[in-house]
Formats: C-alpha cells, structure tokens, sequence
C-alpha cells in the first residue's frame, strides 16, 4: 500500500521525499514498479476507469454506494468494501452537505391544516405531492424556482422559474404538475404558509382541480421536509458548484439538472438506489404482474 501510494502521488512531490515520508527506500518502490501487475491489481485498474466514469456521469456527486450499484447493474462483481477502497485510493469522494441551524417552530396557526403531518411515504403516486420555492444568485439578480415534488418516487413533476416571487410562479408548477400526471382522484398538496400559497388564486386553482390543500405549521420547516431536501441537493450538487452570469444560464443549468439528471438518473435513497422515474416504473410493473 505505501508504494501503490507513492506511485499515485509521484507527479505531486519526488520520490524521495515520499519514501522518506512512509520510511521505505526508493530502491524498494523502484524495484515493485518493476515487478509484473497482479490479476488483482489489473482487475483493481480496470475498476477504478468505471468507477470514475460512474463518478463523471453523476456530476461527481456520487458516493460508493451508488456507484457500486451502477457497477452492479452492468453485471461487474465486486463488493461495495472494495469500491470505497478504489474511490479512497483514487481521490474520489462524494458531495456531502451539512446541517445548518434551524429556528424553533412557532405556534401554529390557523390556515390550512397540517393534513400531511410529515406522511412523506405514500403507497402510490399521485396520492401526495409537496411544494416549495427557493432562490438562486445570478449576476444579473435572483432567479427564483418553484418545485412540485411527488412524495412517492421523490419525482420533480412540475417546476417554474421567474425573476420575481409571485403567485404565478407557483401556479405555473402546479400547472405542468396537473398536466403530466393527471391525477384520476384528490391529490394532498402540501406547501408552507409563504403568501404565494395563501393567495386565492392558489386557492381557486386547487378546487378547480380537485386538488386538497395542506401546509407546514409557521416556522417549522421540517413539515416539508422532502422539498428542503431536494433544494439542499440541487444548491450542493449544481447551483453552489456554478456561476451563473445571466439567469438564462441558471435556467438552463436547473432544467438540466432536474429533468435530465436527478428525475432519470439520480440514484435516491428511498427508493431502494433507483432514480425517481425507474422507481416509479419498478411500481408500475409490480401492479401489471399481480
């Protein structure tokens, strides 16, 4: 291990300096390089080109354990121990978040109820869906960006952005939220208690639709919680990473992100490492086969 190290650092300092570092002599570390590869370390490169290629394809956002899984879906036979080794020895590591502070929630107050009540795991899509909005810097300003997420499969089914935070913005994702799925029966929608989501037209747009309302209680964030999630992914693994000098570029960054990264390829944890749309079709094929 101390030579594989050396060699994988040799174009950062000199050889000698390494050896003196781990306390083994260059003649040893110049005498394994000559020395024919194992089956087991030609097997271990071979490995470490997919894993980075798994990595690449995920925005370098991917931990071991999905990667493992991608690995294991094009039939390579390795375990998940391993993988983190080869990422390990490879400087390949995971965009991991951090908590930030949160407020202590407040009173509850008399909007709309708390129907959902942290429910986040429906049996079946289009039971519940959860709303949110966030911001995101430009130079020429905020961009602002509404989701509409269903709790089932964790699929972004509707979004909006605009420059400016109306009540248009949410309507627009609840729109092309309706229009996708077309729900046959009364959907939750839940969402917290920001002005957009008090108006009349929000509500006018869900009896029209026969749509139900629910929101967080005030200040208490972790009602919504899958929505607060899926911004911290998105700020960690896109908008944080990026510059955006026009909000055109930080439009077209985020369609990307949602709709041809983290709706079809991202791996989630609830839903067994799928992405949210192979979840949603594992469930339609179950339905088929009863």
């Amino acid at each position: 291990m101390k030579y594989a190290f050396i060699q994988s650092h040799r174009h950062q300092l000199p050889v000698r300096h390494l050896c003196a570092l781990l306390n083994v002599h260059p003649s040893g570390f110049y005498a394994w390089r000559r020395q024919p590869q194992s089956t087991r370390r030609c097997e271990d490169k071979r490995l470490s080109g997919l894993i980075k290629q798994f990595w690449l394809e995920s925005g370098a956002v991917y931990g071991y354990r999905k990667i493992h899984r991608d690995l294991h879906e094009i039939g390579e036979c390795c375990g998940p121990n391993r993988v983190h080794r080869l990422m390990r020895d490879a400087g390949i590591r995971a965009q991991v978040g951090y908590r930030k502070p949160r407020h202590k929630a407040g009173k509850a107050h008399d909007v709309t109820p708390n129907v959902l009540q942290r429910q986040f795991n429906p049996a079946a899509p289009n039971e519940r869906w959860a709303t949110d909005i966030t911001h995101i810097r430009t130079h020429e300003g905020w961009l602002y960006l509404a989701v509409v997420i269903d709790l089932f499969s964790r699929r972004v089914i509707g979004w909006s952005m605009q420059s400016r935070i109306t009540s248009d913005l949410v309507l627009d994702a609840l729109l092309m939220s309706v229009w996708r799925r077309k729900p046959v029966s009364k959907v939750l929608v839940h969402s917290d208690q920001g002005s957009q989501y008090t108006s009349y037209d929000w509500s006018a747009f869900l009896r029209a639709n026969g749509l139900e309302g629910s929101m967080s209680r005030r200040g208490n964030c972790h009602d919504n919680a899958v929505a607060e999630s899926f911004f911290q992914l998105l700020k960690r693994e896109r908008v944080k990473r990026k510059i955006y000098p026009t909000r055109q570029d930080a439009r077209a960054d985020i369609f990307d992100y949602i709709e041809m990264f983290y709706n079809v390829r991202r791996r989630h944890g609830s839903n067994s490492l799928l992405s949210p749309v192979d979840y949603e079709q594992h469930h339609e094929k179950q339905l088929e086969s009863v």
